[in-house]
């Protein structure tokens, strides 16, 4: 006897397993990372980070710098570098990672590493850190709720550059920059280079000095 021909597979069929499959992944991806949040904010309310402004006040944007409420908010100026944070990040996974993970994956990984920079960021050594060489005298940690809305923030970032051409998300990010210099005489950049290599004359320009 003669096996019977297998009947060739549904084409539509095959678009609807691949759709489940997809839909499937971003579930899994989008609970990753919001079990990565929710641990984040848990280890830092063990590190002794309040969960809102001591002030007593919740608002969704504080807009002075200079004020107890800085980093206490779930936005403020800085909020805007960690929109920096998103395109360099997906630089990052996106040059290390584009052959070893779906665009999932490296959202996913994104997260990892925003997140593991507010908890680095919220340690001792680096809040006295800030404190003796940036503007930041009266800096004592972020409020879990500003740590949340930097790492959305950072998403943000993510997305747009991940759907953006290369070059207006470079000169995007680089001209966001020069308009957070000239609006609270800091950014990124010079953030960085003051926790790496502190200039005090441009400390005091930053402090109007």
């Amino acid at each position: 006897m003669c096996a019977a021909a297998r009947a060739p597979d549904n084409p539509l069929h095959s678009q609807l397993k691949v759709s489940r499959f997809s839909r499937g992944s971003s579930y899994i991806y989008i609970l990753a990372v919001i079990a990565i949040l929710a641990f984040t904010a848990l280890v830092e309310l063990r590190m002794g980070r309040p969960p809102f402004c001591k002030c007593g006040i919740i608002r969704p944007w504080s807009g002075e710098i200079w004020s107890n409420q800085n980093s206490q908010q779930f936005a403020d100026p800085y909020t805007f570098t960690h929109i920096l944070h998103g395109v360099l990040i997906y630089a990052l996974v996106w040059l290390v990672g584009r052959k070893r993970l779906p665009a999932g994956g490296r959202f996913v990984a994104a997260v990892v590493l925003e997140c593991g920079w507010e908890l680095f960021e919220n340690t001792d050594f680096i809040i006295r850190r800030y404190r003796d060489v940036t503007i930041s005298l009266d800096y004592f940690g972020d409020s879990v709720f500003n740590s949340i809305g930097d790492i959305c923030a950072m998403m943000t970032g993510y997305f747009v550059a991940s759907n953006v051409p290369v070059r207006i998300t470079i000169a995007g990010g680089l001209l966001l920059d020069l308009f957070l210099l000239f609006w609270f005489r800091d950014s990124l950049a010079i953030n960085i280079l003051m926790l790496i290599y502190p200039i005090e004359g441009i400390k005091n320009w930053q402090m109007f000095r």
